[in-house]
């Protein structure tokens, strides 16, 4: 039976918080208004209104990058320099100075907003890798908990709340992609993964607030970008996202009093709650901690990585083909590779600066290192042969076929076929079309080919005889395809 003395942070919508939110807001407009109408309210002034800090507080406000002139001496902050990780650092030399003594338990956070991580998480995974490459413990820290409350950083709006039975079966999607980076086990530098629901769940919300909401300030809360562009934008920001910022610090309390962990990395977009975790240490336990982020990477186009144009490019296989992974990197922007290749591989930096000679058709080498790279770390070398055939075939207009397992399948029975199946509800199975009417658009546009040959009527059926070898091939456009098999 539930002990109803126990209340989730989820439950967070605590009134005297909400109403001194309010007021702080409310008195600090009445307050910046009535000075300003007296012509005297100065800009200091305004900020003292606004967002009233101790001095013992460190600032919130976004730092710039770290100087790329920095010395260094550990070689996980070597590589996060030398590749292009690094952005900001709370404190990087005495970061540097603790690397070079010994092994540093450090962590990165990841939702469970969906069933797998998509290629913008691929850059967190690799930092963590390159963390225990270079002697270091990974912590890999899955949001059973803050899933729940949903981070409110980047976003216009407020995200759909899970049930806890949604978030237990995506922890368990997104969980399958970190053993193929990382090496788990026992050992000193071995990963562990943690799921932040083990505390939170369980702390009870007089308790919490005696003991730490007091470090936390509503006016310093509203000073943190997320807040205040969400706020400038209108959107609306409720409560408990609000304090989505508390439970990421608190995270980074109880992992450190768990397993030693005193570095927290992430996107720069959650410098405010990281440093909030940095501070809470430092107030709770008198503890050093430290965080880091990494730049939040975008393509040639300015486009925010983990989207193209058919969707989410996810790392799970049963979500996205090997071979549309693959084709993916294969794609990517000549202005992007050498960048890309630094990030998203391992391959040498004397490597990467011989390719980054490359010029004219001869990029296109260089975009196909970079896929079978990736493409290797996450899948395994197993599927680049029939990855490349797959390839070759398409490339060179369908003279054979696919390798099997590479192409995105469906199946259709037998009777289906019999009575004839829609080449647009075939379309639209394989996910090249999001309605029929888009369908429709793009077969009768003449984007849509059936065995490498154009077709443009959205009206065609396929019978018994199309299937005559049993499947066939739908294209669209000239870097998507499929196959479709009669059972």
């Amino acid at each position: 039976m539930r002990d109803t003395r126990a209340i989730s942070l989820g439950v967070l919508l605590m009134s005297a918080i909400q109403v001194a939110a309010l007021r702080s807001v409310a008195v600090a407009r009445t307050g910046a208004s009535s000075l300003a109408r007296r012509g005297a309210f100065s800009s200091a002034a305004r900020r003292r209104a606004f967002c009233v800090l101790s001095d013992a507080e460190t600032s919130t406000d976004t730092p710039a990058p770290v100087d790329s002139s920095a010395a260094v001496s550990s070689q996980f902050l070597k590589v996060m320099h030398s590749r292009g990780y690094l952005y900001q650092c709370s404190n990087l030399a005495e970061l540097d100075e603790l690397m070079c003594k010994g092994v540093v338990p450090a962590y990165l956070g990841f939702d469970a907003t969906a069933s797998s991580l998509h290629v913008g998480s691929l850059l967190q995974i690799m930092i963590l890798r390159h963390l225990q490459r270079s002697g270091h413990k990974p912590v890999v820290l899955v949001g059973g908990g803050t899933t729940k409350i949903g981070d409110p950083s980047g976003r216009d709006s407020t995200r759909q709340m899970l049930t806890d039975e949604q978030i237990a079966s995506n922890i368990a999607g997104i969980s399958q992609v970190f053993s193929r980076f990382l090496t788990f086990g026992d050992g000193p530098t071995d990963a562990v993964l943690v799921n932040n629901d083990e505390w939170l769940s369980k702390l009870q919300y007089l308790p919490f607030l005696r003991d730490y909401g007091r470090f936390f300030t509503i006016n310093r809360m509203l000073s943190f970008d997320s807040v205040k562009q969400r706020l400038a934008r209108e959107q609306p920001l409720t409560l408990i996202e609000f304090n989505y910022m508390i439970f990421q610090a608190y995270d980074f309390l109880e992992l450190n009093r768990r397993y030693g962990c005193q570095l927290q990395m992430g996107g720069s977009d959650q410098w405010g709650n990281m440093v909030s975790g940095v501070e809470l240490g430092r107030r709770a336990d008198s503890a050093s901690l430290f965080a880091l982020t990494a730049p939040l990477i975008t393509t040639a186009d300015g486009k925010k990585m983990g989207k193209s144009l058919g969707g989410a490019v996810w790392l799970n296989a049963d979500l996205l083909t090997p071979y549309d992974y693959w084709q993916y990197w294969r794609n990517t922007a000549d202005a992007d590779v050498i960048k890309f290749l630094k990030l998203f591989t391992e391959l040498p930096d004397v490597h990467i600066a011989e390719l980054a000679d490359l010029k004219g058709q001869a990029i296109n080498d260089a975009k196909q290192i970079l896929a079978d790279e990736t493409t290797r770390m996450l899948h395994g070398d197993e599927c680049l042969a029939g990855i490349k055939q797959t390839a070759a075939q398409l490339f060179a207009g369908g003279g054979g076929a696919a390798a099997e397992g590479t192409l995105p399948t469906i199946e259709v029975s037998e009777i289906e076929v019999t009575k004839g199946v829609s080449f647009v509800e075939l379309f639209l199975r394989l996910e090249f079309a999001k309605t029929r009417s888009e369908a429709k658009r793009m077969i009768t546009a003449g984007g849509a080919r059936l065995n490498d040959e154009k077709v443009t009527d959205a009206a065609l059926l396929l019978d018994v005889d199309a299937f005559s070898a049993g499947e066939v091939k739908i294209s669209s456009g000239k870097k998507k395809h499929g196959l479709v098999k009669m059972q």
